[in-house]
């Protein structure tokens, strides 16, 4: 007859206890978010924005900060408003016929949405790398001559020279298409037009860089070459990332942020929300019980 201390039970699958399993987490019911929203001093401060397709309310209320030089990775499920919230932050959704949105988005405490914004320099200072490359049908010298071009950030072909140079550099492309800067940039692979594309967009001297599922066409070894990529460029830019990877999310970002039906449900250090999430539809969805 055992009268000492009861055995424990084993830890699940997860690593957890028994009585870590059984952690009271908050109801799906629930829609308000969980977790600490706010970081000190951010580069982005995002309150109560909502967005509107027609009658359609998409997005709700939500309410994130961006910090400077951090990863803020957004995971959900398809059609949960991660894509139209990370839009409203260069004012991308301004394209859609019938979309509206509302709420204040400060970027180094501008309001974005305020009338006097114009939305062209607010793009380059945000620059945003699409789900698919998309590079110009153009050289690969002036895909990434074309923005500093336009924006008169130079004076002369030696300074675009310097730049298109630079960009290259650190979207860890120059070694491999020095010799053929004059070829197009189609030309290039699917991982190599996703380098291409980055390189553009930081050419303008971005503050964020804004990512949507950038690795969603790529192969896993193209993709592990854009993620050290987006290690590298945190330590001179925020990137915000929509991603359905949790894999990469939890590889990539300090910050996660899981979307729902258009809420934000939960945010918090991406260690810890993989690990012990607070909601009842973050622990489904990382556990594959629903996405």
């Amino acid at each position: 007859m055992n009268t000492g201390d009861t055995q424990k039970p084993p830890p699940d699958s997860r690593g957890r206890s028994a009585g870590e399993v059984r952690r009271t987490t908050v109801p799906r019911e629930h829609r308000e978010t969980v977790g600490e929203v706010r970081v000190e001093n951010p580069r982005i401060r995002c309150t109560d924005v909502n967005v509107w397709y027609g009658e359609t309310h998409a997005v709700h209320n939500i309410s994130i900060d961006v910090g400077h030089n951090e990863i803020l990775a957004l995971i959900g499920p398809s059609g949960c408003g991660k894509t139209t919230f990370l839009r409203c932050m260069n004012r991308m959704n301004d394209t859609i016929a019938g979309c509206r949105v509302e709420g204040e988005i400060l970027v180094d405490g501008a309001n974005v949405n305020g009338p006097e914004i114009d939305v062209v320099p607010l793009r380059a200072r945000m620059g945003m790398v699409f789900q698919k490359p998309n590079p110009f049908p153009k050289s690969i010298f002036e895909n990434v001559a074309f923005g500093p071009r336009i924006h008169g950030l130079t004076a002369n072909q030696l300074e675009l020279e310097e730049i298109v140079v630079t960009s290259l550099q650190k979207a860890g492309l120059w070694e491999e298409v020095k010799d053929r800067l004059e070829e197009p940039g189609t030309g290039l692979s699917g991982g190599q037009q996703q380098r291409l594309c980055i390189a553009r967009a930081i050419a303008v001297q971005p503050e964020v860089i804004l990512m949507d599922e950038p690795c969603s066409a790529l192969d896993p070894i193209a993709t592990a070459t854009i993620e050290n990529l987006m290690v590298d460029l945190s330590q001179n830019y925020s990137i915000c990332i929509v991603t359905h990877s949790m894999q990469q999310a939890a590889r990539v970002s300090q910050r996660t942020a899981f979307f729902h039906l258009g809420d934000l449900i939960e945010v918090g250090e991406t260690s810890e929300l993989f690990i012990r999430p607070g909601h009842q539809l973050t622990e489904d969805y990382i556990t594959g019980r629903f996405g």
